[in-house]
């Protein structure tokens, strides 16, 4: 072989190995998310992992999962805990159980509109972030939904009306309306909503008008109350040690892209809300505000769990509301 020839071979083989090199750096993540595709929080969360794969320069691919196709919707932080999955979304309050603060986005009556939202998870986020980390977690961002709303299988004038109803449970907050309204919690996730409805497991439940929406809940309910008691967020955070394991080059990609995220996500939500509720109404479904008398039983409902959440979450949830109603 002559020396032109061997130098050929040589570059195309030096070629080779720098490429199986830089494919053998490249890191993949997967990403559970708890909703369906099509839900803005999902949509919000493809657009973002497709920011950090290309911030990255295709070092860190995040992949994700809609729907509970990897991890159901209340495996998903013990999976990212135990870096079966190096990233992901939840509803963190469906974790209050854990710690109250996971829960201080879904304190009723509280915070219930966006800017409030947005001042109270200022006051509290950075006690978020700290309760996160102790579970070897790393805060990304948080975005949240639309104001939450009742939905029931018939008109409803007074908490009476809401006795022995089976009420769908997403989290601490929800479970503990339903038994103060004297109605029977049932958990379920999202992804289990719609089948829950058509067999009766469940006949009732708070949320906002995207569920309702993403759910074709008007195939079983009627009636949808506006009350915007509170206004929770999905959560996006990363493995502690898969995190530790990324250059600082990339830990700020998925920082940058995670800042854009929340923002791009807020804007969606606040875009949306009418929407939602435009739809239920389209689908049939009477959308409407809750009358007085309701409205001041589940005021008092809220004034009764803010003060039992203020004594389960310490001086950290004190400081906090503190710190939100100081703005």
């Amino acid at each position: 072989m002559s020396l032109k020839s061997r130098l050929t071979v040589s570059a195309a083989a030096i070629a080779l190995v720098g490429a199986s090199t830089a494919g053998a750096f490249a890191e993949k993540w997967d990403m559970p998310l708890a909703y369906s595709a099509t839900n803005y929080h999902s949509e919000n969360g493809a657009v973002f992992a497709a920011c950090v794969t290309d911030a990255t320069g295709g070092d860190l691919e995040i992949v994700t999962h809609p729907g509970g196709s990897l991890y159901k919707g209340d495996e998903i932080k013990r999976a990212v805990q135990t870096g079966q999955a190096q990233i992901g979304e939840r509803l963190l309050s469906a974790h209050a159980n854990e710690d109250p603060l996971f829960g201080v986005d879904s304190i009723p009556f509280l915070a219930t509109s966006f800017e409030d939202s947005a001042a109270l998870w200022k006051a509290a986020s950075g006690a978020v972030e700290e309760a996160l980390a102790k579970q070897n977690l790393v805060y990304v961002y948080a975005v949240p939904w639309p104001p939450q709303g009742l939905y029931f299988n018939k008109e409803v004038n007074s908490v009476a009306d809401m006795k022995g109803l089976k009420f769908r449970a997403y989290n601490a907050a929800t479970a503990r309306i339903a038994e103060l309204a004297g109605m029977v919690p049932v958990q379920i996730e999202a992804a289990e909503l719609s089948q829950a409805l058509a067999t009766g497991v469940a006949e009732a439940f708070i949320s906002s008008g995207s569920t309702g929406y993403d759910r074709k809940v008007w195939e079983q309910l009627t009636h949808f109350y506006d009350v915007q008691a509170w206004l929770p967020r999905n959560t996006v955070f990363v493995n502690k040690d898969a995190w530790d394991g990324l250059s600082d080059a990339n830990k700020s990609a998925i920082t940058q892209c995670g800042a854009k995220a929340e923002a791009d996500g807020l804007a969606k939500a606040k875009e949306l809300t009418q929407f939602y509720i435009d739809g239920l109404a389209e689908n049939g479904m009477i959308v409407a505000a809750p009358g007085d008398g309701i409205k001041a039983e589940l005021q008092e409902f809220g004034q009764t769990m803010t003060q039992e959440w203020l004594d389960s979450a310490g001086e950290a949830g004190k400081a906090a509301v503190e710190a939100y109603k100081a703005m």
